[in-house]
């Protein structure tokens, strides 16, 4: 069995142990050796490994690691939102770094009612869903994909789960079942926002009718944008695949 938390460190980028790059940097190396036949953007592992078109999560998040960055994010969107601050439209000069949500807080994954290893899961299936909410992946698109994974060096148990979900059908409800707690709602729709940048009206359409089933406020939600905004930078040229159309 592979261990949630680990998966979600690499899917969001984090450093892979025993090497010098993250998975992001393998994966972007993947996408170069094979620029001649590119993965179609928006699919599975052109978002969740990061060489997808847009922006990527950079800096103190990645240090974090996947759950306490999701974590951290939401807390401070969520911080923002009850101090009734405006939500930035760009990061701001000098900002502070980000940090892991307080011990004492139902952000914190110590607090999950279920256990952290059951709600790491519900966050990158969360994950799986917004990568694939831009339209179908079909089999050659698959077999790119599953290859990426290999590369990334996710591990066997891994890749078959990712790849299981990818090719489960979309069940929001499940999805949204499986985050117990109105924090939690908050930290599933952040991880969502993460994975992908809405550039498509499909990608939009999900993300705003994932907002309405978690029953998140709108000001709460546009605060999670502007956070997980400031908490990425453009994709260096020559790292993205080519668009779909």
């Amino acid at each position: 069995m592979f261990d949630p938390k680990k998966l979600l460190d690499d899917l969001l980028g984090s450093q892979v142990p025993g090497t010098t790059g993250t998975v992001r940097d393998k994966a972007g190396q993947a996408v170069q050796m094979a620029k001649d036949n590119p993965l179609a953007a928006g699919a599975l592992a052109a978002v969740l490994l990061g060489t997808g078109t847009g922006r990527q999560v950079t800096g103190t998040a990645i240090k974090l690691g996947g759950l306490a960055a999701i974590g951290g994010l939401a807390y401070k969107a969520y911080q923002n939102y009850k101090a009734g601050n405006a939500p930035e439209q760009a990061p701001a000069a000098g900002q502070p770094e980000l940090l892991p949500p307080p011990a004492d807080t139902a952000f914190h994954p110590s607090q999950a009612p279920q256990g952290e290893d059951e709600f790491t899961l519900t966050l990158v299936r969360a994950m799986i869903s917004a990568a694939k909410a831009d339209g179908h992946v079909d089999d050659a698109e698959r077999e790119k994909i599953a290859g990426k994974l290999k590369l990334a060096g996710v591990g066997s148990d891994a890749e078959k789960f990712l790849l299981a979900e990818l090719d489960s059908p979309l069940d929001l409800d499940t999805l949204v079942a499986g985050a117990k707690t109105d924090e939690q709602r908050l930290e599933l729709y952040t991880a969502s926002r993460l994975t992908i940048d809405p550039d498509t009206r499909a990608e939009r359409g999900y993300l705003d009718l994932l907002a309405g089933r978690l029953g998140l406020p709108d000001a709460l939600v546009d605060h999670v944008e502007a956070t997980v905004s400031a908490a990425k930078v453009a994709v260096p040229a020559g790292t993205a695949p080519n668009p779909r159309w």
